[in-house]
């Protein structure tokens, strides 16, 4: 399957899986089942914030974690909260993912294109297009697959804290570093002006529809009400399983499991093509789940 950024389904650890749901369910109080809080389960909420704050080196405080069904959730529960705020516009990486515009198009606002080059997102572009909120994927940028340089990190902050702007981070395959260790995400430099994204469906599936968002205080009680309003919730029983599956340990056991193989196929991608398409250029292969490649003429 060569379609960018498919995870394997093959790798869904369904025996470990199958024994965190047997475990929730001997011990799951009856009250638990009730509607849930919006936010998600404390348990989750509590796992995932100490499991981030690990691994991805953010701010995660467990009361401003909103548990979602995605990073596409996220954008919307952001769109419409910005919408109400009076903003009518959000940039978004160019080239980048077009799901993202749809995204915050069905909340009523309109795209600004906004140019990047080899370190991330231009400054003075951004400084021009009178956005004062965009969406970026800074750590395996979509579909350059390049990584911010620190520089275009603390000048994307710069911008929002002069503009009284969001930025909000997609970790975009930021589980996924094959050569050196992870760069930290950029919610961690500032959690009052970032709004951290990502989910699992990648590191377990897509179809589990399991994600969460770092909110900044100053927006927390409006996406937690609209999140409210959306859907009331997601599945206890799913969030009690993942809870059980990031605290025991299942968790960073799976993405080892991930990160092995998806290194063996890059590789063997790699040598594929020096092999058979020799002058192929190649970026992007430090993380992630594709590649760019440039076949000659």
């Amino acid at each position: 399957d060569f379609r960018p950024g498919t995870p394997d389904l093959s790798l869904f650890p369904r025996s470990a899986w199958a024994a965190a749901q047997r475990s929730v369910l001997a011990r799951l109080p009856h009250r638990a089942l009730g509607y849930p809080d919006p936010r998600g389960l404390p348990e989750l909420r509590e796992a995932l914030a100490g499991m981030l704050a690990r691994r991805r080196g953010v701010v995660a405080d467990p009361e401003r974690l909103v548990v979602c069904s995605g990073v596409a959730q996220a954008s919307t529960l952001l769109g419409f909260v910005l919408r109400a705020r009076g903003l009518r516009t959000v940039g978004v990486e160019d080239p980048g993912s077009p799901e993202h515009g749809r995204l915050f198009a069905s909340t009523g606002m309109e795209t600004v294109w906004l140019p990047l080059d080899g370190e991330g997102l231009r400054p003075e572009p951004l400084a021009a297009s009178g956005v004062r909120a965009v969406v970026v994927t800074p750590s395996h940028q979509f579909p350059s697959g390049i990584g911010w340089s620190a520089g275009r990190r603390a000048a994307l902050l710069d911008w929002a804290r002069a503009v009284d702007g969001y930025v909000l981070e997609d970790d975009y395959d930021g589980d996924f570093r094959y050569d050196r260790a992870p760069v930290g995400a950029l919610q961690g430099l500032d959690p009052e002006r970032v709004v951290y994204a990502g989910s699992v469906s990648k590191s377990l599936a897509p179809g589990l529809r399991l994600g969460w968002t770092l909110v900044p205080e100053e927006l927390l009680d409006e996406v937690v009400e609209r999140k409210r309003t959306m859907d009331l919730g997601n599945p206890v029983l799913d969030q009690a399983v993942l809870a059980e599956f990031v605290t025991r340990g299942g968790y960073d056991r799976q993405l080892r499991r991930c990160q092995r193989a998806y290194r063996e196929r890059r590789d063997a991608l790699l040598a594929a093509l020096a092999e058979h398409l020799p002058g192929t250029g190649v970026s992007g292969i430090a993380a992630g789940l594709h590649v760019i490649a440039r076949v000659p003429a």
